[in-house]
């Protein structure tokens, strides 16, 4: 635990951080600011980046006088923190008029002491899949050149090391080109929800540009096998993974998708075959269990229909389908998460802990993925109309109510591969080769 909390960092507008040693930081949860607690600090992990965020006054607790007062000298900081972690506040900024809105990346509080960034934040997940330390940008860039050479005609694979791999830096891109655990494959161009926050596309009118461009083919299903039989047959900890934030929704493709696992299951049996989707189709969802699909992850913004559906705006599907999908997938023995976007002040309000409870007992889930939500803060809860987030828990309390009610239930930040998901879910499955 920190001995004091640490102080408000300000930037000067140029990409110079300082601290402001006459504030304390604090964190946002919903509208309002709040104190962190000095033992929901922790050093900034190994990945994580400071963002400076113009139009943005922070604010901290004076020193002096312990009153919650702006920062003038510049503008607010925050900080993304690297996967496997769920931070516990958003930065707490007063935004002025003019301000832009802010990109799609988390914006966590932070603050800085004895040399140090601190974050109120909790490592969530052990695996070690996404760490920065465990990237070899020469084994990258051969694992590349190879897989292209092996696969001079597959789009697929083109796609995934040019764009995904080399330009974007997507770290499942990269652990294919490193030929080990879990194998992103997009596979929708299309998609049937029009989320506020989509990385891979944004209306042009929009005030906010999405992160990466969306696959623009359907790939066939030999396109699929060619690729993903070797590396189930070959990684360590291997997965398979249809839904990726470079394409729309996969079950759009659920045909193609059934056609692949069919044939994927002729080659091999080792490995799992996941999807991460919005859940819309529970049909669809049907067929590929029957085909072999083990797992599925469903992404969602909240528990409750009346938050999820303005940020998802969904197309010919409701709220209650994401439920049933995740009914079907266990009724055939499988593997069922959420990717659930944290935001503090909403996602632990107690009336989210009422639904999040409720769906949890309604679909015998199998395991939450505690996401940070990649979103403008003041944008989101604007375009959802979230004036008022109600009574909060925190976000530690709300996972250990669900901890001491669910004993079941696991957490997590990634999809497991088959020997965690039949074995021992809570051992660091890479840990005795590491990198590897």
């Amino acid at each position: 635990m920190l001995p004091q909390l640490p102080y408000l960092l300000y930037s000067d507008g140029n990409g110079n951080i300082y601290e402001d040693t006459t504030l304390y930081a604090v964190g946002r949860a919903g509208w309002d600011a709040f104190p962190i607690p000095a033992k929901d600090w922790i050093e900034l992990p190994d990945g994580g980046n400071l963002y400076e965020l113009p139009g943005r006054r922070g604010i901290g607790i004076d020193v002096n006088t312990g009153e919650m007062r702006l920062c003038e000298k510049g503008w607010a900081v925050a900080a993304f923190i690297p996967p496997a972690h769920t931070g516990l506040f958003i930065a707490a900024y007063e935004t002025l008029p003019d301000a832009p809105t802010l990109p799609l990346f988390c914006y966590t509080a932070a603050g800085w002491f004895d040399h140090k960034t601190y974050v109120p934040a909790v490592r969530i997940e052990q695996d070690i899949r996404q760490e920065c330390a465990g990237y070899d940008n020469a084994k990258i860039q051969s694992g590349t050149e190879h897989l292209l050479q092996a696969y001079p005609h597959n789009r697929l694979v083109k796609h995934l090391m040019e764009n995904c791999c080399m330009t974007y830096h997507c770290p499942a891109a990269r652990n294919f080109s490193m030929a080990r655990w879990e194998c992103p494959v997009p596979t929708s161009p299309a998609c049937n929800a029009n989320c506020i926050g989509c990385i891979s596309f944004q209306p042009e009118e929009e005030t906010i540009v999405s992160t990466q461009d969306r696959l623009t083919f359907k790939p066939t299903a030999a396109e699929i096998v060619e690729f993903t039989v070797p590396h189930l047959i070959e990684a360590p900890f291997p997965i398979v993974s249809f839904g990726q934030g470079c394409e729309g929704e996969p079950l759009l493709m659920w045909e193609t998708i059934r056609e692949s696992i069919l044939e994927i299951r002729k080659h091999t049996d080792r490995g799992s075959i996941n999807i991460n989707t919005n859940g819309s189709k529970p049909d669809a969802v049907k067929a590929l269990c029957e085909a072999g699909l083990n797992s599925i992850r469903v992404s969602t913004n909240s528990a409750r229909k009346h938050i999820y559906e303005p940020y998802y705006r969904p197309n010919n599907y409701r709220f209650e389908d994401i439920i049933e999908s995740l009914k079907v997938m266990r009724s055939y023995g499988g593997w069922t998460s959420i990717n659930y976007f944290v935001f503090p002040g909403m996602t632990d309000s107690v009336e989210e802990y009422e639904a999040l409870r409720q769906l949890i007992i309604d679909t015998d889930l199998s395991m939450i993925q505690w996401r940070n939500f990649n979103i403008d803060p003041d944008w989101y809860m604007g375009k959802i109309g979230a004036h008022e987030t109600g009574e909060m828990l925190g976000v530690k309390q709300l996972m250990s109510l669900i901890r001491e009610e669910f004993p079941q239930l696991k957490f997590g930040y990634f999809n497991p591969p088959m020997e965690r998901i039949k074995g021992d879910y809570n051992r660091e499955f890479a840990g005795a080769e590491r990198y590897v």
